[in-house]
């Protein structure tokens, strides 16, 4: 999907970048498939701040996504391609043969009026998902599951892409956008193609309003506190950090430090997206 640039009637809109959309066929979202989010502000349950610097933005309704594609042998017909405030990817909306109406993650060549399917004898098209026993070697999927049954857990993000490498008996290895080669059981589901809206990570934000409208706020940098505030401040003039590296607001270590604990899935990953 293209890009488009703004006039530079502001300093703001000099180096802003946007959609143009043109891929959307349908401005409102279906009713029956949408329910509503309130905004915790990055909160937890109980209303403790566990993520800071989040809050406010513009009102939002989640879409209820069908990861699982559990309709089995049932074709469904493209009906429109949306918009998802909730994901940077777009979602196309799926009419079935029984009736059903379904979101899925729409990935790069669907278009409005294509058939679409689910299951091992489905065609190895864009948009079908097939178990990734059933998918050639070095064929590019997206929405991956990790566990049978589970629904789809990898390659959902827009522009994301997954390659089939080798099959090993009851396990595939795949090699995921971050580089990190991981093994999957083969029954697990795997939609055909790359994730659509390949250009989102070159959209320049442009203005800090345009940030606050995503839920962000502002973070002060902790060398422009006070000693008592932060590891990061004190000093005269502009101190560097220093210490041991940098730290965050309660002296725990931060950029680089990996928080990572052991699990029994770590046995899957081949190679480390990190050395």
């Amino acid at each position: 999907m293209p890009t488009k640039q703004f006039k530079p009637t502001s300093p703001g809109r000099r180096g802003m970048t946007g959609f143009t959309f043109e891929e959307i066929t349908k401005k409102t979202p279906e009713q029956r498939l949408i329910i509503s989010r309130k905004s915790k502000a990055g909160r937890n349950q109980q209303g403790r701040i566990t993520v800071r610097h989040r809050g406010a933005g513009h009102k939002r309704h989640i879409r209820i996504i069908d990861f699982k594609r559990d309709k089995v042998g049932v074709p469904g017909k493209v009906a429109a391609i949306e918009y998802d405030p909730n994901r940077t990817g777009r979602i196309a909306l799926i009419h079935y043969a029984d009736g059903d109406k379904r979101y899925i993650l729409a990935p790069a060549g669907l278009n409005v009026g294509e058939t679409i399917m689910s299951g091992p004898d489905a065609e190895l098209r864009t948009g079908n998902a097939l178990p990734l026993t059933n998918i050639p070697t070095g064929m590019i999927v997206h929405n991956v599951e990790l566990y049978p049954g589970r629904g789809a857990q990898l390659a959902r993000g827009a522009g994301a892409a997954v390659q089939v490498m080798a099959k090993e008996g009851e396990l595939c290895l795949l090699r995921l956008p971050s580089g990190e080669m991981r093994r999957v059981p083969a029954n697990c589901l795997a939609t055909i193609g790359q994730m659509g809206n390949v250009e989102n990570s070159l959209i320049k934000i442009g203005k800090a309003g345009r940030s606050r409208w995503q839920g962000r706020q502002p973070a002060t940098r902790g060398a422009a506190m006070n000693p008592r505030d932060h590891p990061h401040g004190g000093g005269e003039g502009k101190a560097p950090i220093g210490m041991a590296g940098p730290k965050t607001p309660w002296g725990k270590p931060a950029m680089g430090l990996r928080t990572r604990g052991k699990k029994p899935s770590d046995k899957f990953i081949v190679r480390r997206r990190k050395p």
